[in-house]
């Protein structure tokens, strides 16, 4: 479980894939999960899909597969904005006959013009809820410029204190552009008392179509270093490719080297991205 992993080993090597929106297109999945088991990954977490689009069951079916077929610990994405408790306790009964034991709590995307259940209201009573079940570990988001919703950092820090006390055991961030944000919000965190394990989520940018959406979603600031890059290939899809790979193993041996408990890789479902991207680091995951 994933617990027993952060305690073995540091850092530890995880990667994160999405469903594909259709059904249907369950092999194209399957496909990536192959190539990337070539990378040797830690755990290999599976989003619920974008604003809750894609349904639970085939994100554990997903997990399921990966731990049963490659021996690879599976995290089950959860999000709960819009799911009744019922819904909630079938959803990792379902889990567990898939030999699933770890989920990463979320609450989810408020989506206005979707009228759903309204039994959770923020990721920690997820938690709670799941607590209650048993038998699962959690993980939990952080975000270490804050959450878009939140007053300020030290409130959104206060916030995680109630995931950690619902039973979160390791964290996940919010993908991040400058390292210093993180550092400086690890020292925070550590400093109100959050002793869990945190990875640290790396998107490597690497086409000019992901650059509006991603900072949109993730609300990421973007340093310097950063904007000149963008500026200088975003026409040059070639020339974006090597720097985004770069530029993310830059970030991720600084990272390593400043002792970070894991790195959290997220692969949009691109082989040859994390592939490319491990190649930089793996000199330092041995």
């Amino acid at each position: 479980m994933i617990k027993h992993i952060y305690e073995n080993k540091k850092p530890v090597f995880s990667l994160e894939i999405f469903p594909p929106k259709k059904e249907t297109n369950l092999d194209s999945i399957y496909d990536t999960v192959g190539k990337l088991v070539d990378l040797d990954p830690d755990f290999i977490s599976v989003t619920y899909g974008a604003a809750g689009g894609t349904k639970g069951s085939i994100t554990s079916d997903i997990a399921g597969k990966i731990k049963k077929d490659y021996g690879i610990e599976a995290v089950a994405h959860m999000t709960c904005i819009n799911s009744s408790r019922k819904e909630v306790r079938h959803m990792i009964e379902e889990m567990k006959e898939k030999d699933i034991e770890n989920v990463l709590v979320l609450r989810g995307d408020i989506v206005p013009e979707i009228e759903g259940e309204r039994d959770f209201r923020h990721a920690n009573e997820l938690a709670i809820e799941i607590q209650k079940i048993g038998g699962m570990e959690m993980l939990g988001a952080c975000y270490p410029e804050g959450h878009y919703e939140s007053d300020s950092l030290d409130a959104d820090i206060q916030n995680l204190k109630y995931k950690i006390g619902a039973g979160v055991e390791a964290l996940i961030t919010q993908l991040f552009f400058d390292n210093r944000s993180f550092y400086r919000y690890v020292d925070k965190v550590r400093r109100a008392g959050i002793d869990v394990p945190i990875s640290a989520g790396v998107m490597p940018i690497t086409k000019s179509s992901q650059i509006k959406r991603t900072v949109e979603l993730s609300s990421a600031s973007m340093p310097e270093e950063f904007t000149k890059m963008i500026a200088k290939y975003e026409n040059d899809p070639d020339g974006l490719f090597e720097a985004g790979v770069e530029y993310a193993v830059k970030q991720i041996r600084d990272l390593i080297k400043h002792g970070v408990d894991g790195i959290h890789l997220y692969t949009m479902n691109t082989p040859e991205v994390a592939d490319a991207v491990y190649d930089g680091i793996s000199d330092l995951l041995q």
